[in-house]
This record gives C-alpha cells, sequence and structure tokens, in this order.
C-alpha cells in the first residue's frame, strides 16, 4: 500500500488549514464590502468548457475516465463565466461573484509523468463592466485586498501589468503564423527565438528594445506614447495608472507596465495582471487575473454586456509567504474532559454539550482515568488548556 500523497499533492496540518480559512475569510470580507455575491462552481467540469475555447491547452487539464468528457478544473474563471452565461443570464449586470475553490494543474513532473498540483483559489469575477470604468473598479478591489493582506515590505509586493493591445502594437509590422511565433519569443523573454525569426535589423532591434526596457509604469507608458501615438489603449492606461499610483505608494507596491507580458494561459484578450511577492528563495505569483470578453462570447454572452474580467489570489502561495505568521487569536482555551470510570462515559457527554452550548471548545478522553492526578498527566499531552474532571 503506497503511504505517500499522490505526486504533487501534500497533507495540510491543523495551522495550514488555520491559517487558509483566515486568509479565506480576510478576502471574502473585502469582497463582500464591494458588493460581491459568493458562488461555488463545480470541481468537475466539461472538457470543452475548462478549455475556455482553446485559450488552455487540454495537456494542462487532469482529465477523468468517464462517459463523457470531463476534468478538474485548472482555474475558476471558466467555470463561473459559464454559470454567469446560462444560469445567471437573467441576474442585473454588473454581476459581481467571488469563489473560493480548489483548482487542479498539470504539468510534467522531473521524472517525466503526469504530476497534478491541487491549489486553493480565491478571487473575484465582473460581467458586465464597461471599458475602463470596470478595470478602475476591478484594481482599486486588488488594492483593498491586498491591504487587508498585510504584506509585508520584505515580500517586496510587484505589481506587474500587460495588455494584448500593447502586444499587438510591437506585432503590427508582422502578419500570420510569423506574427503567432513573435509573440511567443516575446512573453517567453527568447531572445535568442527572436533573432532566427526577425531577419530584419532595424525590427529585430525595436523587438529586443521592449525586452530590455524597465522603469516606473509612468516611464514606460510615456516612452509608449511617443513611439506609438493616438493610441486608444494607452489612453485608457495612462487613466487607469494615474489612479494606481496613490493607492500602489500607501500599500508600497511597486507597479510595472510591461508591454511583452503575457499569462501562461491565452484566457484574456485585454488588460492582464500579475501580483508577485518575493518567496523563501525565488519571486512567488500570487494573484493572476486580467479582461476576457471572449470567453464570455464563447460560453453565449451577447450583446454590450458580453464583457468578463477577474482576479484570483493563490492562497497556498500567500501562506507560504516569509514571515506569514499571523494567526486568530483564540479567546476560549479548549478544555479536556476526563471521567473516573466507564460508567461516567455519558455524563462526560452531556457535561460536553453544555460546554459547546456556551461556546466553549472541549474535547473528549475516551479512556476513564483512575484519578483526578493521572487526568492532570493525561491534559499535559492533549493540547488542551483546562481539564474537566467528572468524577470524586
Amino acid at each position: 500500500m503506497a503511504l505517500q500523497p499522490a505526486s504533487g499533492v501534500r497533507d495540510l496540518n491543523p495551522q495550514q488549514v488555520q491559517r487558509n480559512q483566515e486568509l479565506r475569510e480576510t478576502l471574502a470580507g473585502v469582497f463582500r464590502l464591494w458588493g460581491f455575491e459568493e458562488v461555488t462552481p463545480p470541481r468537475i467540469e466539461r472538457m470543452d468548457t475548462l478549455k475556455a475555447g482553446g485559450a488552455i491547452d487540454s495537456r494542462d487539464i487532469v482529465r477523468l475516465v468517464s462517459d463523457e468528457p470531463l476534468g478538474l478544473r485548472p482555474e475558476l474563471t471558466a467555470s463561473i463565466a459559464r454559470a454567469a452565461c446560462t444560469r445567471l443570464q437573467q441576474r442585473q449586470r454588473p454581476l459581481r461573484l467571488w469563489s473560493c475553490g480548489t483548482v487542479f494543474e498539470s504539468r510534467v513532473a522531473d521524472e517525466g509523468g503526469q504530476c497534478i498540483e491541487e491549489i486553493l483559489h480565491c478571487g473575484v469575477e465582473l460581467f458586465g463592466g464597461f471599458g475602463v470604468e470596470a478595470e478602475l473598479e476591478l484594481f482599486s478591489l486588488l488594492m483593498a485586498s491586498m491591504r487587508a493582506l498585510q504584506l509585508q515590505p520584505r515580500h517586496q509586493p510587484k505589481l506587474l501589468i500587460g495588455h494584448t493591445d500593447l502586444l499587438n502594437l510591437l506585432l503590427k509590422p508582422f502578419d500570420g503564423s510569423l506574427r503567432d511565433r513573435i509573440r511567443g519569443c516575446l512573453s517567453q523573454y527568447d531572445r535568442l527565438g527572436l533573432r532566427d525569426l526577425v531577419t530584419d535589423t532595424k525590427e529585430l532591434n525595436a523587438l529586443c528594445s521592449w525586452l530590455d526596457r524597465r522603469g516606473t509604469a509612468q516611464d514606460i507608458l510615456a516612452k509608449l506614447q511617443r513611439d506609438y501615438p493616438d493610441q486608444a489603449v494607452l489612453n485608457r492606461l495612462q487613466r487607469l495608472i494615474d489612479h494606481l499610483i496613490p493607492l500602489a505608494n500607501a500599500s508600497g507596491v511597486q507597479i510595472q507596465l510591461d508591454p511583452t507580458f503575457q499569462p501562461l494561459y491565452e484566457l484574456y484578450d485585454g488588460i492582464v495582471l500579475q501580483l508577485v511577492c518575493q518567496g523563501t528563495s525565488a519571486p512567488v505569483v500570487i494573484a493572476r487575473g486580467g479582461r476576457y470578453d471572449t470567453l464570455v462570447r464563447r460560453l453565449g454572452g451577447q450583446g454590450t454586456d458580453a464583457t468578463g474580467m477577474g482576479f484570483s489570489y493563490c492562497v497556498d502561495h500567500i501562506r507560504n509567504l516569509p514571515g506569514d505568521t499571523t494567526r486568530t487569536v483564540v479567546e476560549e482555551s479548549s478544555a479536556l474532559i476526563c471521567f473516573n470510570n466507564e460508567q461516567c462515559l455519558e455524563k462526560a457527554l452531556i457535561h460536553q454539550a453544555s460546554l459547546h452550548a456556551a461556546g466553549r471548545v472541549s474535547c473528549l478522553d475516551h479512556r476513564p482515568c483512575q484519578n483526578r492526578i493521572e487526568a492532570e498527566r493525561r491534559l499535559a499531552h492533549s493540547g488542551c488548556e483546562t481539564l474537566e474532571w467528572i468524577g470524586d
């Protein structure tokens, strides 16, 4: 019998479970204040939904053996978007939803086999929001939830912002399959691949220069406006970044605008975001999201309300950040209930019910004790703080 969990998954101890719950409730409290309602999408979905119209590779989905093609969700967005376009299609827009649940990411393990990683995510989805106004709301909510998480300066939070239209500006001189291949090289920072694909020296230097450009979001935006004047996407980004800068400064967050940034899943067709913190040994992505209007239309959304955008936190990654030691203050101590003979077990259960009715945490020791001294010894190893003794 195999005694280890499957590759990629792990057992969580009580402290990790408690911290996950604390983080979930912290985020949920912020989401509720902003008018978002909780939904619970299924863990199992049809493959055509999970693949999000081709945006997610089937190799990234954990398939199930069944009479119809089913799989475990690799993210929450597609399932919630499906519900918004079907069961919730009559609800007033904008429709604000939040959810928390596990996702299952499939990848190739170091030894070559399939590795399934189970991760707890908590995030929001906004359907029917228009233009930059919806983006202003969503990014403001992201900043509010970050403040509630109380990220430390040592975590060096960085908000990375990209936009598919920005990448399209860089790719405007190219067509067809070459355009798609260059897009892949830019998003993966593959300089050697670019040199193989782009033969014109001027075009190659222009593309490589954007891979090297670093600086504040205002600096990058100014360079974009100089090279690509009178672009609507740049005007929208200017309005968004002007709004975000004071919020980010107040929270100690660095904003980085990167025209070549694209997430792993080709789910988005507008603005994209990724929140990165410094982990124990390397940067860790704790949140990601963006706009996905095309997905909403593929799932049946119609008209001007067929828009969607959102973001999702990876709760497990936040919990594992260095120095994350916040714990819920427990006002009531836990009690161990002990009794002196087997006939008192029923009395112990009745006494435990009275403690629970008063809101006290208590655990029952099933074995009778010879005397109170023995009960005190058991208390010392029980993890409880006080003793409830039933006996002489």
